[in-house]
């Protein structure tokens, strides 16, 4: 089995990415540059994490993404929210909205499928977990079952995206990233793209959160120390 893992270097996608690298004949890793305010650090952790585990690396600029609304790539003010506030769906709803890049998903699976195509490679994998999904639709199993069934008309050798995550929280993950030794030091979770994460935005907190409940220090921050 060969693979194309879209890697952003982020918790979930670098959990995904050793689930792939213990599975798979072949790996290679993808990574977007499309005007994300962390593009700079996810693509060192990305190739880091490559060179790491001796993988190919493709990095794809969409420069066209660039101006897109929302808070990610066009500008405005990232989302600020408490911890108390995580699980608070009409806080987090508003959230995901602010930080959306439209069509994210979509475009990047479609170019996974292509690459997968070209060089026969079997599955599409993705870091898409249940916590995302409960305010990114398309995290959810539905999306991922919906752009399967168009493989199979929009391709000729039918590659599937394949997610070893979909079911977990990011505690979860924490848990599995652990048991299965993938690179968490190497894992880059925050929206912003400064030397040290921010600790402050949602995906800071999420990941702060996770660490917490699991009972062990992040790696990252470790190793930043």
């Amino acid at each position: 089995m060969k693979s194309i893992v879209l890697l952003s270097s982020g918790l979930d996608s670098t959990v995904a990415f050793k689930e792939a690298y213990d599975r798979c004949d072949e790996v290679m890793c993808v990574t977007f540059d499309y005007g994300q305010r962390a593009r700079k650090k996810e693509i060192e952790f990305a190739n880091a994490i490559c060179k790491q585990f001796r993988v190919g690396h493709i990095v794809i600029e969409l420069p066209w993404y660039r101006n897109f609304r929302g808070a990610l790539t066009g500008g405005g003010e990232m989302p600020r929210i408490s911890s108390s506030d995580l699980d608070n769906m009409e806080v987090t709803e508003k959230t995901a909205q602010q930080v959306w890049v439209p069509a994210r998903n979509v475009v990047f699976l479609s170019i996974g499928a292509a690459l997968a195509e070209n060089f026969r490679f079997e599955i599409i994998v993705t870091g898409f977990d249940a916590e995302e999904a409960a305010t990114f639709p398309d995290n959810t199993p539905e999306f991922v079952d919906s752009f399967n069934r168009m493989l199979t008309s929009g391709t000729l050798t039918h590659p599937e995206v394949y997610t070893p995550l979909i079911s977990m929280s990011k505690t979860d993950i924490v848990r599995r990233g652990i048991e299965i030794c993938a690179p968490l030091e190497w894992s880059w979770s925050c929206y912003e793209g400064k030397e040290a994460p921010c600790g402050v935005c949602e995906s800071c907190l999420r990941r702060a959160r996770a660490f917490d409940t699991v009972g062990v220090k992040d790696p990252l921050m470790e190793r930043l120390k």
